[in-house]
């Protein structure tokens, strides 16, 4: 294995670089009630200062229930009926955030605000979503994409989340990420379009490469899992079993459902976060536990040294 791999979220932290001082992670919907515990577990250990944007009564009213009204942290109250997303966005324009992070608002509401392109966050880049997940047997972290943004991605829209999967894993430390283009069948079968445009990937990731990783595909999800069952069917990978860093889904429906049933069967740890737009969105589920959304901002550190560095360049 890789010695720039990350084997588990153990070792996560070991990538962020010394930073001259704490992000300010912008949080839409103050009032969750786990990401308010993740914003302050990051805060703890000196990677954020927490500006909260919402309703001011109902958010005290959390941050008393949870012991943490005496932490330092930043209020923006909004009004009844006002765009939160877009209070916290304007204080980012303002200059005066570093990282957007969803609270207790709809992904929908979140992400239309977040995409409308006057608010500035879109790059020349397409917005996808990164999900880093632990998984039982598996030997280290395993990116999925996207789930969040794209419903069905074309292939040009494909080669862009392919292109985002790699920088976000280059922002870790990976050198050359493996990645798995997931369909229902390894074999290209002309009526199942996804089948089709993952052999049509790979072809020209080999001819002329526009992401900086590898790319195998179509192959299906046990033959990615699994070195038995790659053993089973004869199947020829080199990265069956262990050696995928990444899986790239077919449409949002099924990396959605892959990273639920991860959740709740497996009881995998994901964090996740939105790559592409002009700063880190941390971005997990509203049912996310506190480590994992404190996991998204640690991601998010990453991601903002990672781009800081590249701007420099």
């Amino acid at each position: 294995m890789d010695s720039n791999e990350l084997k588990s979220f153990e070792n996560i932290l070991e990538r962020v670089p010394h930073m001259s001082r704490p992000m300010r992670v912008i949080l839409a919907g103050s009032d969750g009630e786990n990401m308010l515990k993740g914003l302050f577990a990051a805060q703890k250990k000196g990677l954020v200062q927490p500006v909260l944007v919402g309703d001011r009564a109902s958010t005290l009213t959390v941050l008393e229930q949870l012991g943490l009204e005496r932490e330092p942290y930043t209020l923006v109250e909004t009004a009844p009926g006002h765009n939160i997303t877009q209070t916290a966005i304007d204080i980012i324009n303002e200059g005066d955030g570093d990282v957007l992070m969803r609270g207790n608002i709809p992904t929908r509401d979140f992400m239309v605000t977040v995409l409308e392109k006057s608010n500035n966050l879109r790059t020349e880049r397409l917005m996808s979503h990164v999900s880093l997940a632990s998984l039982p047997e598996y030997p280290k972290l395993l990116a999925l994409s996207d789930m969040t943004v794209i419903i069905r991605p074309n292939l040009s829209q494909k080669k862009e989340i392919i292109r985002n999967m790699a920088d976000a894993l280059k922002a870790f430390g990976y050198e050359n990420p493996k990645l798995a283009l997931l369909s229902l069948v390894e074999k290209v079968t002309f009526h199942m379009q996804d089948t089709v445009e993952a052999q049509r990937l790979c072809h020209e990731q080999k001819q002329r490469r526009f992401a900086d990783c590898e790319l195998w595909g179509p192959i299906a999800y046990d033959l990615i899992l699994s070195k038995e069952a790659a053993r089973l069917k004869n199947y020829d990978c080199p990265w069956s079993g262990g050696g995928f860093d990444g899986i790239v889904a077919p449409d949002l429906s099924t990396a959605n459902t892959l990273v639920k049933s991860w959740l709740i069967h497996a009881h995998a740890i994901t964090c996740g976060a939105v790559v592409g737009a002009r700063i880190p969105i941390a971005l997990t589920s509203r049912s996310a536990n506190e480590e994992e959304t404190y996991l998204s901002l640690v991601f998010c550190a990453v991601l903002d040294a990672w781009r800081k560095k590249n701007a420099h360049q």
